[in-house]
């Protein structure tokens, strides 16, 4: 591994925009870089998604990959920056260094094939409402070949993600006749109901086991500072490591929705997003595998447990998948994230002896 380089490819990448949806420049770049480390053949696929393969196409094949988008729009993004031993900028961590990381692993497995077929693989739509339609879409098409998938990000060095995070995301919206603020006072308002209700969510009990989360991501709505609001949206984000509790904690956000609903009041609820649960045993020998080549590097408390990440969406189909991080960081999905240089190093190795094992299982049969 050429630390430098990876930094350079990381920095480089992160400088392009890449909302969720818009990630085809990002994608081309990242096509020439692999194409330029001497990967081949290298495509795009109709989803979006660059895919790169090293040997046999019909041999047992696993697929590293890491994500191409950013939860940031063009208006909100901005290049990061190196200082002394951290990187700073929106994405740079989640996920400009987990794309790096394969244009490395691009280099070292080249130079030392394992005796399966490899694919690098990034892709599109994983983040927000992305409802990782690529990494489904690559699921797909490699299901007949593919034993295992490794998923990168950028942070979390020394978590193994080997369950899939079950999510669910709804837009509530409030629709009223509105008026003046002064003519027409007394009307319901969009707003309010809005308001009301997004206090009743935040008070709603929460299981601390398993771990549960409701956020409320975005808030719309209104016309004037001078006029009743005549619309108003919510857009809730529910989690649970718990596939039941997350469906009943929606039946509950779905019921307060529907109280708000009145004569001069039209509520709409609409799903806009799902991640799926799904995972391995601890046991499992991928499992194993990243955990030993954690530990291997020094990582000695390494942490198993569920995330909401492209591993999802193969866990979910009954498909081995991991998810590894690269390096510690923090303030993650702000304008000030932040990874940390030098655990990269190590990171990186655990990225890269994971990958040769599972190699190895595959070839073995053992995936």
């Amino acid at each position: 591994m050429d630390l430098e380089r990876l930094l350079a490819n990381a920095l480089a990448l992160q400088a392009i925009p890449s909302p969720t949806f818009e990630e085809r420049e990002r994608a081309l770049e990242f096509r020439a870089r692999l194409l330029g480390s001497g990967w081949g053949p290298v495509l795009l696929d109709p989803a979006g998604n660059v895919l790169g393969r090293l040997g046999d196409a019909r041999a047992p094949a696993v697929v590293v990959c890491a994500h191409l988008d950013s939860v940031f729009s063009r208006l909100e993004h901005r290049p990061a920056r190196r200082i002394q031993d951290s990187l700073y900028g929106p994405g740079i961590g989640d996920n400009a260094l987990g794309l790096a990381v394969l244009l490395e692993l691009a280099s070292d497995l080249r130079a030392s094939p394992p005796a399966v077929c490899i694919w690098l693989a990034a892709t599109v739509a994983e983040e927000g409402l992305g409802n990782l339609q690529g990494m489904y879409a690559l699921v797909e098409s490699l299901r007949s070949q593919a034993c295992a998938y490794i998923v990168v990000e950028g942070m979390t060095l020394g978590h193994v993600y080997h369950r899939g995070l079950p999510a669910r995301r709804l837009r509530i919206s409030l629709r009223t006749s509105g008026g003046h603020s002064w003519t027409h006072a007394g009307r319901p308002s969009a707003v309010d109901g809005i308001v009301r209700l997004a206090t009743r969510l935040i008070q709603l009990p929460l299981p601390s086991r398993p771990r549960t989360t409701l956020n409320l991501g975005r808030i719309e709505g209104g016309t004037a500072i001078n006029a009743i609001a005549a619309h108003a949206s919510l857009e809730v984000d529910l989690r649970s490591e718990d596939e039941k509790v997350v469906a009943g904690l929606e039946s509950a956000v779905l019921h307060h929705a529907q109280a708000q609903a009145g004569p001069e009041v039209q509520v709409d609820c609409a799903a806009i997003g799902s991640r799926p649960g799904g995972g391995l045993p601890a046991s499992h020998p991928l499992v194993a595998a990243a955990v030993a080549s954690l530990k291997a590097q020094g990582v000695e408390k390494v942490q198993l447990g569920a995330g909401s990440t492209d591993a999802s969406a193969p866990l979910s189909l009954g498909i081995p998948a991991v998810c590894l991080g690269v390096t510690s960081g923090s303030m993650a999905h702000s304008q000030e994230e932040t990874v940390e240089v030098p655990p990269i190093r190590r990171g990186y190795a655990a990225v890269l002896a994971t990958v040769i094992e599972a190699a190895r299982l595959a070839r073995a049969g053992l995936l």
